[in-house]
C-alpha cells in the first residue's frame, strides 16, 4: 500500500491477536514501516508479575518479525484504560494507523458497542482496521461505502481517503472492489413521493435523483484509475444499512472500508442508533478513517504534552 510509516498493532491474549500480528507485520514489511506492538493492562489486573509476563511475550516476538523484513520494532504494554492508553500513545508518537482486533470474533455488536475497539474507532485520530479473527491471507471482496455531497469541485475528502485505501488494498489483494452509495430522494420531492401520485410522476422523480446521485459518484469516481481492479459500482435505493447488510451477504465482503463521522448516510453510519441494526450481524473486518480536521476528545498528559 506505500501509505503507513508508523504502525501500531494491538497484541494481547484475546481471540484474533495472532491474525492481528500477522497482518500488521505484511503490512509493515511492505510499506517500510516502524511497528509497534502494545499490550494494554486494565489497572485491576495490573500486578509487576503479571506487566513483565506480558512485557516479555511481546518481547519474544521480535526476532520473528525481524527475520520476515521488518527492520524496526518496538514493543509496550500500558497500565490503565487501554483505549485511552493507546490514543494517547498514537498521539505521542504520531502513529498513522492502528490495527486490532474484533474482541471474541463472533459477533461485531460487542466491537462498536462498549469494547476498546469501539472508541478507538470513534475517538482515534489515525485510521483504525480491525481485524476479523481467521480470515484469508488475502480478502476477495472489499467494500468501499462512500456518500458524496456535491458535485463541484473536490469537496469529498473523506470519500477521498476511502477510495485511496480501498483501491490500495484491492490492488495489493487482487481483490474484486464494490463501491456503495445508497441514496434517497432528496429535498420537496422526498414528500411528493411518499404521497400517492401517478406512477409516471414518481418514475420521473426517482429517475431524475438516481440521475443526480450517478454524477457525484461518476465525478468522485474519475480521479481514480480502476482499469486494473475488478469492481461493481452498486446505487440502491435504500437505508445505508440496509445496502450495506445486503452487499455483505450478496457478495461475502472481507473487509468494509468506510468514514466515522457524524452526519447523514454512509459515513455516519457508526455514530448513532442507526448503526446497530446492521453491525449486530455484521462479520467482516472494518477499516475506518476519519475526516481532515477530525480532533480527538483524548488528551495527552501535560507531562507528556510538555516534554
Amino acid at each position: 500500500m506505500h501509505r503507513f510509516k508508523n504502525i501500531l498493532a494491538v497484541y494481547g491474549d484475546h481471540v484474533g491477536a495472532d491474525d492481528v500480528l500477522s497482518r500488521a507485520v505484511a503490512l509493515a514489511r511492505a510499506n517500510g514501516a516502524r511497528l509497534t506492538l502494545v499490550d494494554a493492562l486494565p489497572e485491576q489486573y495490573a500486578t509487576d508479575a503479571e506487566f513483565a509476563e506480558r512485557r516479555k511475550r511481546l518481547g519474544r516476538l521480535v526476532p520473528s518479525i525481524e527475520a520476515e523484513g521488518v527492520e524496526e520494532i518496538a514493543v509496550e504494554v500500558f497500565v490503565g484504560t487501554p483505549f485511552l492508553k493507546i490514543i494517547k500513545r498514537v498521539l505521542s508518537a504520531d502513529h498513522d494507523l492502528v490495527v486490532a482486533s474484533a474482541d471474541d470474533g463472533a459477533s461485531l455488536r460487542r466491537l462498536y458497542f462498549g469494547s476498546t475497539a469501539t472508541h478507538l474507532m470513534r475517538k482515534c485520530p489515525c485510521p483504525v482496521w480491525i481485524i476479523k479473527p481467521n480470515q484469508p491471507h488475502r480478502y476477495a471482496n472489499i467494500l468501499a461505502c462512500i456518500d458524496p455531497k456535491t458535485n463541484e469541485g473536490s469537496g469529498n475528502k473523506l470519500d477521498e481517503k476511502i477510495l485511496d485505501l480501498a483501491t490500495s488494498l484491492a490492488e495489493t489483494n487482487a481483490a474484486r472492489l464494490h463501491i456503495v452509495h445508497a441514496w434517497e430522494v432528496e429535498g420537496k420531492d422526498r414528500d411528493t413521493v411518499r404521497s400517492e401520485v401517478h406512477d409516471a410522476v414518481l418514475k420521473s422523480i426517482l429517475a431524475k435523483h438516481e440521475a443526480l446521485h450517478r454524477a457525484r459518484v461518476d465525478q468522485l469516481l474519475a480521479g481514480y484509475s480502476l482499469a486494473a481492479i475488478e469492481h461493481h459500482v452498486h446505487m440502491p435505493r435504500a437505508t445505508p444499512q440496509r445496502a450495506i447488510l445486503e452487499l455483505v451477504e450478496t457478495h461475502d465482503i472481507d473487509l468494509i472500508v468506510m468514514g466515522t463521522v457524524s452526519r447523514t448516510g454512509i459515513a455516519g453510519l457508526l455514530i448513532g442508533n442507526a448503526a446497530e441494526s446492521i453491525l449486530s450481524v455484521v462479520h467482516c473486518g472494518v477499516f475506518t478513517v476519519k475526516p481532515r480536521g477530525f480532533v480527538t476528545p483524548v488528551v495527552l498528559d501535560p507531562a507528556v504534552e510538555n516534554s
